[in-house]
């Protein structure tokens, strides 16, 4: 696929999983649990003490396999997940794990399975919901992706606010609906100024809109800053030629040549593949 989700490795496929994998530690089967003191104190922190011995058996196993996952042992990962389950059935937070775990693998009907498992243990999880949210993207069903999307902003607890925002937002280019997305993104961009997929996808957004100087206020940003790679390059050029500032071009596609002499971005430079 060509679309602004789907190019390159910072902010293509790479950057969705990583909107996704950066809910992973919002764990909430810990030991942290609060319930009812039934003192009229409020709510009691549950300790370790309290935290039975299958679910601390099935934490451990988790814990495991975030960090399995986060280093790309999707395999083991998957494996202490299964682990995981089999001490504790119950445990919702595995099932979301189990379900990034299948997306990432693109066994989407088994992430979807997953996530329903999630969400039948913790029907109102914002993270599971999200998670959920992007994998109905994934699978074309806009309308329904783009609800609970916005039911998980409805949370005012939640604290991921920006990448739910980017992530509605992108979902929201691949149906289409352009100026939607580009308020979605912005309302990310107001959260997470620094976030680079943000930046890159509302800049492209916007070239494709035609309006360009709104464009080239977020790419340059980006080609500024550590933050630049081919990706980027290559959409700053086609910004700076668009609006005729050749120098600018040239400058950025000396950067391109010179730190990425094998990419498919200075290829299609030198082609004067503009339009691509």
């Amino acid at each position: 696929m060509v679309d602004t989700v789907a190019r390159g490795n910072l902010l293509g496929m790479a950057a969705a999983f990583v909107l996704l994998a950066g809910l992973l530690m919002a764990l909430s089967g810990c030991a942290a649990t609060v319930g009812s003191s039934g003192a009229g104190l409020g709510p009691e922190v549950i300790t370790p003490s309290d935290e039975p011995e299958a679910r601390r058996r099935a934490r451990i196993r988790l814990e495991l396999a975030v960090n399995y996952f986060e280093t790309g042992k999707v395999a083991v990962a998957l494996d202490e997940v299964k682990q995981a389950l089999v001490n504790d059935p119950t445990y919702g937070d595995a099932y979301n794990l189990r379900g990034l775990i299948y997306m990432s693998l693109n066994e989407l009907g088994q992430a979807e399975e997953s996530f329903r498992r999630a969400l039948g243990l913790r029907s109102t999880d914002p993270n599971v919901l999200h998670n959920y949210a992007w994998l109905l993207c994934r699978q074309q069903k806009y309308a329904e992706a783009d609800k609970y999307f916005s039911q998980v902003l409805t949370n005012p607890a939640y604290m991921a606010r920006s990448k739910t925002y980017m992530a509605q937002g992108l979902c929201q280019v691949r149906s289409g609906l352009y100026e939607q997305a580009e308020q979605t993104l912005l309302r990310a961009y107001e959260l997470d100024a620094g976030n680079p997929v943000v930046g890159y996808n509302l800049s492209e957004l916007l070239m494709r809109r035609g309006e360009l100087n709104r464009a080239q206020f977020y790419i340059r940003r980006i080609n500024n800053s550590e933050l630049a790679n081919a990706e980027t390059l290559w959409l700053g050029i086609k910004i700076e030629r668009g609006l005729g500032d050749a120098v600018a071009a040239r400058q950025l596609a000396d950067q391109l040549r010179k730190r990425f002499p094998e990419s498919r971005e200075l290829s299609a430079f030198e082609r004067g593949a503009f339009n691509e």
